[in-house]
């Protein structure tokens, strides 16, 4: 049995629940349509707000992402209220990760030494994210 096999269930149950304020402010819920299967899916993620859109990453390996290129319907639980929006997912978009690693290291001040990313006067060194675009899936929800 893996780790995420208990993980998701128990976060899926708590962030939907009246208990989600020990940990809706750093993590929500993202639930899409599966392109080819027609199924609906609902994953946790740990997210960051960069201006109105709500952004997040996660790994290549895991596929559930690809459901999202080219632009997908979506809801997302934030801090206990569902929205609707379209997430579009990028892998190797040396901008849109930079964009990314600005607002995660905002919100998350200690996380640049989790991604290898040096910070030069308070900003991701560009040549670090150049490196590591391809490492991480960038997925970017516009609300309404």
């Amino acid at each position: 049995m893996n780790l995420r096999s208990f993980y998701n269930p128990l976060m899926k149950w708590l962030l939907r629940s009246p208990l989600h304020g020990l940990i809706s402010g750093m993590y929500m819920l993202i639930t899409f349509t599966g392109r080819k299967s027609g199924q609906t899916y609902t994953t946790p993620v740990e997210y960051a707000l960069d201006g109105s859109d709500v952004i997040f990453l996660t790994a290549p390996e895991r596929v559930w992402w690809r459901n999202l290129k080219g632009g997908a319907p979506v809801t997302i639980r934030v801090r206990g209220r569902d929205h609707t929006g379209t997430a579009t997912a990028s892998l190797g978009d040396v901008d849109a990760f930079t964009s990314v690693m600005r607002a995660y290291f905002r919100r998350f001040p200690g996380r640049a030494k989790m991604f290898h990313i040096r910070l030069v006067d308070g900003e991701p060194d560009p040549a670090d994210c150049a490196a590591r675009a391809n490492d991480h899936v960038v997925v970017r929800v516009k609300m309404g």
